[in-house]
């Protein structure tokens, strides 16, 4: 089985990479287009440099390693997918041959944690936009919708949440999914130093989620474009 999870960042994106690569079956894949997204677009990134030169630029490579021998000897391939790094002239017909989950999180929550890393985000830095369009083509394209899960239903509940998704998509739950050792994964990507402080020290996924933070001027103008982008996917949610 190859997963390939689509989200944007700040989403408990790797918490959720985390828990399965915890699984005794399961390799993982840190963001594989992080590197070709920078170079195609040119955007400046905390540790771009670092990115680029360690992690791969060709997009039709990345593609084919996505469908490719898994790694490790597993079984089960966990990919986590940024949608914004997803541009238009990247080739997307190989994903309709992965098993693939959306992972959603309120707009307000997101743009309140991704402004406390870099500043001034617009809507194509947290990925609603491209999100909905990968939905909308696998849902027009198939004959279910696909399966979409809300982080703050996981925080909520992780244990129910994760047998709620093994089961949506045909693979066995395993109790190893609510943990793994403090310190980060062997398989982080080059920015994790930047990104995943809070994660490194955890060893599970954190509690429930308090009230919405308040967002003024141009977060909140971008918390309300993603708005439907989050409601027409938060429809789906299992």
């Amino acid at each position: 089985m190859r997963i390939a999870m689509w989200s944007g960042p700040r989403n408990l994106s790797t918490a959720m990479l985390y828990s399965f690569g915890a699984r005794s079956d399961c390799a993982v894949w840190d963001e594989p287009y992080y590197g070709a997204y920078l170079h195609e677009t040119g955007l400046e990134h905390p540790m771009g440099e670092e990115i680029m030169a360690h992690w791969p630029r060709d997009p039709n490579e990345i593609s084919a390693r996505c469908l490719g021998e898994i790694p490790d000897q597993k079984s089960v391939f966990y990919q986590k997918h940024m949608c914004h790094h997803m541009i238009p002239k990247f080739d997307r017909d190989w994903i309709s041959n992965m098993t693939n989950v959306f992972l959603i999180r309120h707009p307000a929550r997101v743009l309140a944690s991704y402004a406390a890393k870099r500043e001034n985000p617009n809507l194509d830095d947290i990925g609603f936009r491209q999100q909905g369009e990968l939905f909308d083509q696998l849902h027009n394209t198939q004959n279910a919708p696909p399966v979409v899960i809300d982080s703050y239903d996981i925080r909520e509940n992780p244990e129910k949440m994760l047998r709620k998704l093994c089961t949506a998509i045909g693979l066995k739950f395993e109790t190893a999914m609510l943990s793994w050792p403090k310190g980060g994964h062997k398989d982080d990507g080059p920015w994790a130093p930047h990104w995943y402080p809070a994660v490194h020290n955890s060893t599970g996924f954190a509690g429930v989620e308090g009230p919405l933070p308040s967002l003024d001027g141009e977060l909140a103008m971008v918390c309300e474009q993603a708005m439907p982008h989050y409601q027409d996917m938060a429809a789906f949610k299992i």
